[in-house]
């Protein structure tokens, strides 16, 4: 989110004005980039939702969260990266008042609830693989769909109060017709931060140390063959499916938290953020492009989804049963 402290004000402002005119050539070869993006973005997250929901056998806990993930990460290819082509590209914006107050709203919200999808993905990891005879009865597919749809709405109804006075009154703040300015004051602009980055992104790295240190033990016990006898204390060794999971997707959160760290880097660090257009198009679209990331993560580690994808292009889910088909 653009934020830069004003020094007579102490407010943060979010702005989109741009001071450059692009020359057509170099305007549509950026429009054909960035629509590439948004389009490969959509593809590929819709494979993964196909995937998810039409196989019988991938309808665990662990991939309602992917699920949901996967989402998110779709709607920020369809409703949030060409507007932010439009923003980018364009002198001014061109879109109205109405469409400027939606599009801030649509890509808060999308941004607050891939961190909540990462937090339930690392709470699953750390329960699995921490506690895997608890697991079943701890994570059911009821309670992940639960808590999925307990994190969309809360990051629905949080960016609504963020953005309250933006909503009502779009246009409150510009001082010229082309403009899309926000404006958050200061205390809010710092909640958003504590809630959004640096609480999320707190409790995802300490999950993952425990995950790691545990999945180590765990590694070193099964290749010293160690075995339970009566009177011992068992040491419950996970299965390598939980083991491998919990590394995929701690690739998936790395990723995450380097494409999500340069973006408040400058918040984190106590420094105003210039409003540069070339500064903040790289940050802003290197969040935007983890969308992009994730499901190329999971087809490089993950053999399921890469014969999901088969059975999706080659069209054999539309055959009878095909949803019964052996995935895993």
């Amino acid at each position: 989110r653009n934020l830069t402290e004003e020094e007579s004000s102490s407010m943060t402002v979010i702005q989109s004005t741009k001071c450059l005119r692009r020359s057509r050539s170099e305007a549509v070869l950026l429009y054909t980039l960035l629509s590439s993006i948004s389009v490969i973005t959509v593809a590929l997250n819709l494979l993964v939702i196909i995937s998810i929901s039409h196989f019988k056998q991938l309808h665990t806990p662990t991939n309602v969260l992917l699920l949901s993930l996967a989402v998110s990460d779709l709607l920020v290819g369809l409703l949030v990266m060409p507007v932010e082509t439009v923003r980018f590209i364009e002198t001014c914006w061109l879109l109205g008042d109405l469409m400027c107050a939606l599009s801030y709203m649509t890509g808060f919200t999308l941004t607050s609830a891939s961190v909540g999808n990462m937090v339930l993905i690392s709470m699953d990891r750390f329960v699995a693989i921490c506690y895997p005879l608890q697991y079943p009865n701890k994570i059911t597919r009821s309670r992940a769909q639960v808590s999925v749809s307990l994190c969309w709405a809360c990051s629905l109804l949080y960016n609504g109060l963020i953005l309250k006075e933006h909503l009502r009154q779009p246009d409150r703040y510009n001082s010229c017709y082309g403009e899309c300015l926000v404006v958050i004051d200061y205390i809010s602009g710092t909640v958003d931060l504590v809630f959004t980055f640096i609480s999320p992104c707190s409790v995802i790295v300490i999950l993952y140390m425990r995950v790691f240190v545990v999945a180590v033990s765990q590694a070193r016990a099964m290749q010293s063959h160690i075995t339970t006898v009566a009177g011992i204390r068992a040491r419950v060794t996970a299965k390598k499916s939980e083991r491998k999971a919990a590394r995929t997707l701690g690739v998936v959160i790395l990723v995450f938290l380097m494409t999500f760290c340069p973006y408040y880097y400058p918040s984190l660090a106590g420094q105003d953020i210039s409003n540069s257009a070339s500064s903040w198009a790289i940050v802003s679209w290197l969040v935007l492009y983890n969308s992009c990331l994730n499901p190329l993560i999971y087809a490089f580690f993950y053999p399921w989804f890469r014969k999901a994808i088969r059975y999706t292009v080659t069209l054999k889910i539309l055959e009878k049963d095909s949803s019964q088909a052996k995935i895993l």
